[in-house]
């Protein structure tokens, strides 16, 4: 994955928007539906804040706008040895998405977008 002219626009607190361009496809929160959010550590200070969202494009592609603090996944160095929180976007394919959606979403909100790739016991 390539990330090219990634562009990231915090908006407020309450609402960010995250943009990027990640194999010359453009990914815009604002621009995108909202399937479901997943968040950690509620607190943005705390160094595992984690705050996740699945999203799809209109023309159906998924993608996780994610941030954290500086001990996840979106920790960005600031020097040497030293760490501090980030954000960024992660393309995903139908798949990758249902898998993430069936371990972070609840029960609805999975089936409501992934139907077809539920079935009965």
């Amino acid at each position: 994955m390539v990330l090219a002219g990634s562009v990231w626009n915090l908006m407020s607190d309450e609402g960010a928007n995250m943009k990027a361009i990640i194999d010359g496809k453009r990914y815009d929160t604002a621009k995108a539906t909202e399937i479901g959010e997943f968040c950690e550590n509620g607190n943005r200070s705390d160094f595992r804040y984690l705050s996740e969202t699945l999203c799809k494009t209109k023309s159906g592609q998924y993608f996780l706008a994610g941030e954290g603090g500086a001990m996840t996944v979106y920790k960005q160095s600031c020097g040497s040895n030293s760490w501090r929180g980030g954000e960024r976007i992660v393309p995903m394919t139908r798949e990758e998405a249902f898998e993430w959606a069936s371990e972070n979403l609840t029960t609805d909100e999975t089936e409501s977008e992934f139907a077809d790739m539920v079935q009965d016991a």
